[in-house]
Order: structure tokens, then C-alpha cells, then sequence
């Protein structure tokens, strides 16, 4: 159990990253006078640094474990936290999207680690329920991320609005000023990432690797491995669904705050990260009520009919013209919470020997690249046919989502409460045998 609490308090570490990203993509957005396209580049390092490190990360774990996996974590991400002092400093775009993009490859390092070790510390029959309350932890992570942005970087202005009527060198000099403040949270991340890489190396871990009969570790080179799951059809569609959930995800979270700026020019930037806070709240609250349900009901069923309920309120935000599209964009993430840990768990169960687990894992936390790509498409969507339009494409992306639930129904036809009757059976089978 506190190797699990550890683990857990992890997935608010990269929630509290990710949050502060929506933060930056506002910040950068007023300094730098980017497109919406060109602020999409923050997701795109963040997410590509996933993409790149996820393999590598999963053959460190391979030859060491999974703890040590999280320890070289922790210690990326600091590096990349400690790498938004001198981006600061310089005031350049491009050195700020490369410290975010350090950042991540640590918290790729952390998410291989730690969504895997997940499912494996327990029954394996409750890998989805264990996984998706960890993953409540990473909604707790979004709203500090949020909070933390909210007070520590944002004013109580319209920084672009603000600096649109200052001279250009006011501009710059006051564009300085406020990059200096999003050194804040990171600084206080910093503190917290030594004290967590202090309580893993002197906590003692289960190796959750696969043995054999004689206790060796059972092992699989990158190319057996590679070629098991390229055969895999089940495994395959689980990647592109995940690919093009976090791509809706990630779409949604970015432009929300920049959606009630631009429909509502006379808001300040701390009235738009409310929006978020909400959304991180709600998204809270949709987790656990997902959890609930899916100890109870069948996944692909509870989550076919989560997909169907956001696709309709995203097209409430497409269609409605005033704070209302705003709110609907807040409440499409009550019906997100279930989505990443599900699909994660699902598409894992499918690799049966345990010698891929690793690099199974791996893949499937490369397919967040979605993260970097869609909402890039987003954002080039919206400087061509406008903000509020650009929501189209979540929406579009959710019900691709639906479909995969859908299409692996017919795999899912017991409940959690018939499954556990139908293992138990099977153990008191195997012991009077």
C-alpha cells in the first residue's frame, strides 16, 4: 500500500506540468504575439518528448527496474524545471519550448514507469480500477498546476490587451517581467522533486518483472517485442485510440482559457483560468464517479456512453455564441476522467506474455504524441476559421474514440462483480485439483 500511495502521488507531478502548460500557452501567446498555431508548439515539445523517450525509457527500465525508471524520472524533470531559470533570463520562445521539452522526456520516463508498475501492484482483474485511481491523483495535480498558475503568473489584467497599448520597447520590457513570473511554480516543483527522489531511493519496491520457474527475469529483445505487437490487431487500435483521445484532451484543455479571451475580450487572465480550474474540478469529479462505475459496470459500455455525452456538449460549444460555449467547453471534462486509464489498461491486457510488458507500455505512453500533433491542427483550424469553431475537431476525435469502445465490446461481456465470481471459481478449481 505505500508503495502504491507513492506511485500514485506521481501522477500528480506530470498533471501539475501539464496544467501549467495551459497557463504558459496564455503567458506566451501576449509576450511572444503568437498564432494560435504557434502556441500549440508548447503541447508539441511537451507531448514530443513523451514520443521521443518513451522506447528508451522502457529498455532503462528493462535492464534496471521500474523504480530506478522512476528515479531517472524525477530527475529529468528537474533538470527541466531548473532549465526555465535561464530561458527566463534569455526571454526566447525556442529555449523555454526546449526546457519544456526536457521536462517531458522525464515525465516520459515517470509515466512508462509508473502507468505500467500500476497495473501489475495488485489482481490483475482490478488493473483498470487500481490504474484509474491513480489516475485521480492527476486530476488533484491539474488543479494545484492551475492554482499555482492562477496566483504565481497570471495578474489581474488582460496581458495582451495591456500590452497592445505600450510602446514596443514597454512592450518587451514588460513581456520580461512577466516570463519572470512563471519561475514561481517551478520553483516550488523543484522542492518537491528532491523530496520524492529521497523517498524513492530509500523505499524498497517489488520488481513487478516477469520470472521464471527458476526466479530469472524472463527478457525479450526490442525486435521480438516490436514484432509480437505489430501483430497484434487489438493492441494496434488501442494505440490509435489513445493517440487521438489525448490529441481531443490535450485540444480542449489548451484553448479553453484562450476561447473565453477571445469571445470575451474584457475578461482578465486570471478570470479565464477560473474556466480551467472548473474544468480540472469537474474532471475530478468524473474520474471518481468513472471509477464507481466501472467497479460496477462493464468499461467499453460506461465508456461509449462518456464519449457520446462530450461529443455533444463539445458541439454545445461550437453552436452556442455566448459564456455558455464557454461552460460547455468546462463540462466535456466531466466525461474525460475514465478515458487515458482505460484505454491504457484495455490495450496492455491484450499483450499476453509478460516479457513485453515493458515496451508495451512504452508504446502506448508514445502514442500521447496525439498531444503534440492534433492540437496543433487545432490551432491551425482556429486562425482560419476561428476559435470557437476549431472545437469541431475534439469532437470529431471523441467519437473515433467512441467507435473503438464499441468495436471492443464483444471482448468485454462480464461485469467486475462476474469476474471476480468466475476467478474465484477458478481458484478453489485449480486448489481442489
Amino acid at each position: 500500500m505505500l508503495q502504491f500511495v507513492l506511485v500514485s502521488i506521481l501522477f500528480a507531478m506530470w498533471a501539475i506540468s501539464s496544467s501549467l502548460n495551459d497557463i504558459l500557452i496564455t503567458q506566451f501567446k501576449a509576450v511572444f504575439q503568437l498564432s494560435d498555431l504557434a502556441t500549440a508548439f508548447v503541447q508539441s515539445a511537451f507531448y514530443g518528448g513523451y514520443f521521443v523517450i518513451a522506447i528508451p525509457a522502457s529498455l532503462f527500465i528493462k535492464k534496471s527496474s521500474y523504480k530506478m525508471g522512476i528515479v531517472a524520472g524525477l530527475a529529468l524533470f528537474a533538470v527541466g524545471c531548473f532549465l526555465f531559470f535561464p530561458a527566463s533570463t534569455l526571454a526566447t520562445y525556442s529555449m523555454f519550448l526546449f526546457a519544456i521539452f526536457v521536462e517531458a522526456i522525464g515525465l516520459s520516463f515517470l509515466e512508462t514507469s509508473s502507468e505500467t508498475f500500476t497495473t501489475l501492484m495488485g489482481p490483475k482483474r482490478l488493473a483498470t480500477v487500481r490504474l484509474n485511481i491513480s489516475q485521480t491523483m492527476n486530476a488533484v495535480g491539474l488543479i494545484v498546476g492551475i492554482l499555482l498558475g492562477k496566483y504565481f503568473v497570471f495578474q489581474n489584467s488582460n496581458l495582451k490587451t495591456e500590452m497592445e497599448k505600450m510602446s514596443p520597447e514597454q512592450a518587451r520590457l514588460h513581456g520580461v517581467e512577466q516570463l519572470s513570473r512563471t519561475l514561481v511554480p517551478y520553483r516550488y516543483l523543484l522542492i518537491v522533486l528532491v523530496v520524492l527522489i529521497l523517498a524513492f531511493a530509500v523505499t524498497r519496491f517489488p520488481s513487478g518483472r516477469a520470472r521464471t520457474a527458476t526466479g530469472s527475469v524472463k527478457s525479450a529483445s526490442l525486435g521480438e517485442t516490436l514484432g509480437y505487437l505489430v501483430r497484434n490487431r487489438r493492441y494496434l487500435k488501442g494505440i490509435g485510440a489513445q493517440f487521438v483521445y489525448i490529441g481531443a484532451q490535450t485540444g480542449i484543455w489548451s484553448f479553453t482559457m484562450r476561447l473565453a479571451l477571445t469571445m470575451f475580450p474584457h475578461y482578465t487572465d486570471r478570470d479565464a483560468s477560473d474556466f480551467m480550474l472548473w474544468s480540472y474540478a469537474v474532471f475530478f469529479v468524473g474520474r471518481f464517479l468513472g471509477s464507481y462505475l466501472l467497479s460496477r459496470f462493464r468499461e467499453t459500455r460506461v465508456l461509449t456512453v462518456y464519449m457520446g455525452l462530450a461529443v455533444v456538449v463539445l458541439i454545445g460549444t461550437i453552436a452556442l455564441y455566448s459564456v455558455a460555449a464557454v461552460w460547455m467547453a468546462v463540462i466535456v471534462s466531466l466525461f474525460l476522467g475514465p478515458g487515458w486509464p482505460t484505454i491504457y489498461s484495455r490495450t496492455l491486457e491484450t499483450v499476453g506474455d509478460r516479457r513485453y510488458t515493458e515496451t508495451a507500455g512504452a508504446v502506448i505512453v508514445m502514442s500521447i504524441v496525439g498531444g503534440a500533433v492534433l492540437p496543433a491542427l487545432q490551432g491551425a483550424l482556429s486562425d482560419a476559421m476561428g476559435m470557437q469553431f476549431s472545437f469541431i475537431l475534439p469532437a470529431i476525435e471523441l467519437c473515433i474514440v467512441a467507435v473503438y469502445f464499441v468495436s471492443e465490446m464483444r471482448y468485454d461481456r462480464l461485469t467486475p462483480k462476474q469476474m471476480k465470481e468466475l476467478s474465484t471459481t477458478e481458484g478453489a478449481e485449480s486448489a481442489q485439483a
